[in-house]
């Protein structure tokens, strides 16, 4: 991922913006030669102090042999994208358009769980986070009505070798012109427009 000056994201930053709800993003894994790349969407758990990503997927799921084959691979999280037109950034037809988004991508050292205990551990650790409502929701290995069913699943830990964050909104535009690109995107206010502005106006802000 290309990352200019003016976009790079730090580590507060990305931290913030994932911790606000993105937890779901695309994990790449380096398929067989030839084949190209598994790519698989999914939830995840980021632990950002200890630097251990953890998750769970089906046990037929074809990353399981790419992962075996090389353990790097990356997860990529992206996020409050809007398309700006190039009218909007420059008086006249002239103008060059631009995407605006979110990204963090994570270069990580991947290890299958399979043991039973293990892949309760890291379904707790999912459950506390996304469904933190039902407490008492919780998966004991050989009990009911969870314990049975995982040998269906393997878990994934994923050691954090690096991580680059990217924050795409306009940062080398002066700061006027950037505010003005953000009422754009409240006039048009169609699809992740407000996450886009709000990422605007929040970059804006750290430049006075």
């Amino acid at each position: 991922m290309l990352i200019r000056s003016w976009d790079r994201g730090g580590e507060a930053e990305w931290r913030a913006w994932l911790a606000a709800g993105h937890d779901f993003g695309l994990l790449a894994a380096n398929g067989p030669a030839g084949e190209g790349p598994v790519l698989v969407p999914t939830h995840f758990v980021l632990d950002a102090d200890a630097g251990v990503i953890v998750l769970h997927l089906a046990a037929p799921n074809p990353l399981w042999a790419a992962v075996r084959t090389d353990p790097q691979v990356t997860l990529s999280v992206t996020g409050d994208y809007a398309f700006a037109p190039g009218h909007w950034r420059s008086e006249g037809a002239a103008g060059t358009p631009t995407s605006y988004y979110a990204a963090v991508q994570f270069a990580c050292t991947a290890q299958i769980v399979e043991d039973a205990a293990g892949k309760a551990e890291i379904l707790n650790r999912q459950l506390a986070h996304f469904q933190p409502e039902t407490p008492d929701t919780r998966v004991t290995p050989g009990a009911e009505p969870f314990g049975p069913k995982l040998s269906g699943i393997r878990g994934l830990r994923l050691t954090v070798r690096r991580v680059d964050a990217k924050f795409k909104y306009d940062d080398k535009l002066p700061a006027d012109q950037q505010a003005a690109m953000a009422d754009r995107l409240a006039e048009r206010s169609q699809g992740l427009d407000a996450g886009a502005r709000a990422q605007l106006l929040r970059r804006n802000a750290l430049r006075t």
